[in-house]
């Protein structure tokens, strides 16, 4: 079963708080599918981005490579997908960045087609011209400084504002709660934080064409991974109407990092999902898909 039972689900949250605010509500599984590369810079996959007819995909990796590629389907499944080309992520001295400089986890694409990449190990977030261009860091202020070396920016999301959207891992707020921090073009602020609920950690964000706010989030065990979707409406900087869409059990998934919402053609809302690899031979790159409930 996909999604843990309503009094699994509802005990959980009287553990968290705040069960009254939550509504659960199903996805229902479409595909997942195996992607297989024999190059060495293939893995590690931690942001995507799927196309409005869901046929073209952008993925990053969490060592600085971006890779662009075009999907076959044969109705709600993955047939194949064919890599178009790949690019190292680069620094603002158009260098290629190695080690903790280069770990890019979270992706934003712009309405004209350039893109913002999220970092964790060097806490920022830096926009790209095209695939190629050197990065144009963002400023960085005091609050970043303090952040988990290897817990802050992994997720990444851009409203149909044009303002950008990032939210930490790891670090939280002196009530627990997990802070998203916003660049409106000028300057960063936080303008709303997200309640922490269970062991789940936040590796990714988007806007949906719906304009609410998905959060996937992780869990880890020795005996694997498991999964979490979340949403939200977003009215006056406050998160409302929270909802659990996917709550997957040990091992179902790989370790998924990266979200995509988009509509197919037939309308219904999609989550599109990628797994990093860690480029471990006991992990694979998966693409998993879920119909989401309007």
């Amino acid at each position: 079963m996909y999604i843990g039972s309503a009094i699994q689900l509802i005990a959980a949250l009287l553990l968290a708080g705040s069960v009254w605010a939550v509504e659960v509500k199903t996805a229902t599984p479409l595909d997942s599918y195996a992607w297989r590369h024999n190059a060495d810079w293939f893995g590690g996959f931690s942001a995507i981005h799927i196309s409005d007819d869901g046929r073209h995909m952008i993925a990053l990796s969490d060592r600085a490579t971006l890779v662009t590629a075009q999907i076959e389907r044969d109705g709600d499944k993955i047939a194949g997908i064919e890599i178009l080309g790949h690019w190292p992520v680069l620094s603002s001295k158009g260098r290629i960045m190695l080690g903790w400089a280069g770990d890019s986890e979270g992706i934003a694409i712009a309405p004209d087609g350039s893109f913002y990449i999220s970092f964790e190990g060097v806490h920022r977030v830096a926009h790209y011209a095209a695939p190629g261009a050197r990065a144009r860091v963002l400023p960085r202020p005091k609050a970043f400084e303090t952040l988990d070396r290897n817990g802050s920016f992994e997720g990444l999301a851009i409203d149909d504002r044009g303002r950008l959207y990032t939210l930490t891992e790891k670090s939280r707020t002196a009530q627990g709660d997990i802070p998203v921090y916003r660049w409106n073009g000028q300057a960063w602020s936080t303008p709303f934080v997200l309640p922490q609920r269970g062991g789940f950690l936040p590796v990714a964000a988007d806007f949906g064409p719906d304009g609410r706010f998905y959060v996937l989030e992780r869990s880890v065990s020795l005996t694997g991974f498991r999964s979490r979707l979340r949403r939200w409406q977003v009215e006056d900087d406050m998160p409302k109407s929270e909802e659990i869409l996917i709550e997957t059990g040990t091992g179902t998934h790989d370790n998924l990092e990266g979200l995509s919402i988009w509509r197919d053609p037939q309308g219904r809302l999609r989550a599109t999902m990628i797994s990093d690899d860690n480029f471990l031979v006991l992990q694979r790159t998966e693409l998993v898909e879920y119909l989401l409930p309007d």
